[in-house]
């Protein structure tokens, strides 16, 4: 079992430099990027992440080089030969390689690397909860692109781990938008609520965890679910609140800014959207 990367469909070791000078997404950040959970050797959610990254790529006006099927079969070429069957597929495409000058170049082609690593479990985190601690929103505007330029999610990211806490809830203006790395959700009398998404808004990602919790789980479980901004306040005094994401799964958030959210316990509507999110993986994914 080793970690090992691909670019442009030729298999590589990750020590390997395969970077040139002049590729755009070095110089500019200009591409974007998805990252897809593998379980049981299996990838989850392929199609959603994939979907996404061609969307990505049409609002950057990257060309699309590659079909869905030639990136599933990269994906299932990593973890053949990684022999990696519980971790995490990065994969980026960039504008390509060219002089370096702003507007974009001519005759170029975009350039896609990956690479699989295993993934450390988050089960502490996911039966006993983590802190959050609001940070401002520094990001673009464009955060409904999963673009790789993502240093306002770092900064936001260290505050928070400097603090002692596990992850940045993001606050823009008066409202809370997402987390550095995942979605926010606070449940309050039974009312799931969270910051609208693109096609409504541009201010968050349109998570696929967060996709697969609100069109497959929460109409199961019979929850509302309101996608409207609220503030910091207002999440303060939640009965509930937890992150989701590809790589965090569905983690309770016990407290915020150091007061604790509601009992400062996991919260049992939490509970039972981990548990039917499980059972989803483990449909898709041949487990148990």
């Amino acid at each position: 079992m080793r970690p090992i990367g691909l670019v442009d469909g030729r298999l590589i070791d990750l020590n390997e430099n395969v970077v040139p000078m002049e590729d755009r997404g070095h110089q500019f950040g200009d591409g974007i990027y998805e990252v897809t959970r593998v379980y049981n050797g299996r990838c989850f959610a392929l199609k959603q992440h994939m979907d996404r990254a061609y969307r990505s790529l049409r609002e950057l006006r990257i060309p699309a080089t590659y079909t869905f099927d030639e990136l599933k079969g990269f994906h299932e070429l990593l973890i053949k030969e990684s022999g990696i069957t519980e971790g995490a597929i990065y994969m980026q495409i960039t504008r390509g390689v060219a002089p370096r000058a702003h507007g974009f170049p001519e005759n170029v082609v975009p350039r896609l690397t990956m690479s699989i690593r295993p993934t450390a479990s988050n089960t502490a985190l996911k039966e006993g909860g983590a802190k959050g601690l609001f940070v401002p929103d520094e990001r673009w505007l464009r955060c409904d692109i999963k673009s790789i330029n993502l240093l306002g999610n770092i900064l936001g990211k260290q505050r928070a781990k400097e603090a002692g806490c596990f992850e940045g809830i993001q606050v823009r203006g008066e409202y809370v938008t997402e987390g550095t790395s995942s979605n926010f959700f606070v449940i309050k009398d039974e009312v799931l609520w969270t910051h609208p998404a693109h096609p409504v808004s541009n201010l968050i990602l349109k998570g696929v965890t967060r996709t697969i919790i609100m069109e497959e789980i929460l109409p199961s479980l019979g929850l509302t679910v309101v996608e409207k901004p609220f503030t910091p306040a207002f999440a303060k005094s939640a009965d509930e609140a937890f992150i989701c994401g590809t790589n965090s799964e569905v983690i309770p958030i016990i407290s915020l800014d150091g007061a604790p959210v509601g009992s400062g316990q996991v919260g049992p509507i939490t509970r039972k959207i981990q548990a039917a999110y499980e059972a989803i993986i483990d449909r898709e994914c041949g487990r148990k």
